[in-house]
């Protein structure tokens, strides 16, 4: 489905992915990494190469990071391997140095956000991102006040593409997964989504591991969170 009617009677809340959806956090990404692998004595890499890496989470990140500038015979990396612990560290210093400098949030998002506030939705922001690098983001973006709840990839035990983030979002929200309605930039999101039993809605502008977001399962597709607002 690529259009989407919104109709605040069938919602109580809406959670909404951070990186890709709200805000184009690619050049803090490339930054970051660029400055982590200079600090490893490791090759750079391109932008266009993180952005079909970003969505999983910070290790996932990393971890992919460096097996691409590794050379091809390397043996492969975990999160025990001191490499990792490194690159971990490394990261976490240089990310909360660059952390929305070179983010900006994407055309339509206040106006979408504004929409679902003006219809009664409670909203939570929802980020596989550590909690520690989300809430400052969101608040250098001005978007922390529309937010009743934030959570971060290391909120929970598991991550989006589990559903265990959405049910316990849900729960702090106060709605049922029926109800409430995940916005999104990629299939992590809408196989959480699914799987928890909440309805989704994707944007087309977000990341989505490099592939195309319209052959994703969702209940619909917009260009610009705009567009809920426009559809009331």
């Amino acid at each position: 489905m690529n259009s989407f009617v919104f109709n605040p009677s069938s919602f109580d809340a809406a959670i909404v992915d951070l990186d890709g959806t709200l805000v184009d956090t690619l050049g803090d990404f490339a930054v970051a990494l660029n400055r982590m692998l200079v600090d490893l004595a490791l090759p750079a890499i391109d932008a266009r190469q993180i952005e079909t890496m970003v969505g999983k989470g910070s290790e996932h990140l990393i971890l992919s990071v460096l097996h691409h500038v590794r050379p091809v015979d390397a043996a492969p990396l975990t999160q025990a391997d001191a490499l990792y612990a490194r690159a971990w560290s490394r990261y976490q210093h240089h990310y909360l140095a660059v952390n929305g400098q070179y983010a900006a949030v994407y055309p339509g998002v206040h106006d979408g956000l504004q929409a679902l506030r003006a219809a009664g939705l409670h909203l939570a922001c929802l980020t596989n991102k550590p909690i520690g690098f989300a809430r400052p983001l969101l608040a250098s973006k001005g978007l922390d006040g529309f937010f009743t709840q934030v959570f971060g990839g290391d909120s929970f035990e598991r991550k989006k593409p589990d559903p265990l983030p959405l049910h316990k979002t849900c729960e702090a929200l106060g709605t049922a997964p029926a109800r409430t309605l995940m916005i999104g930039d990629s299939s992590n999101d809408a196989r959480a989504a699914r799987a928890a039993g909440c309805p989704v809605l994707l944007v087309s502008y977000g990341y989505n591991h490099g592939e195309p977001v319209h052959g994703v399962d969702a209940d619909g597709v917009v260009d610009s969170l705009a567009e809920i607002a426009a559809s009331r």
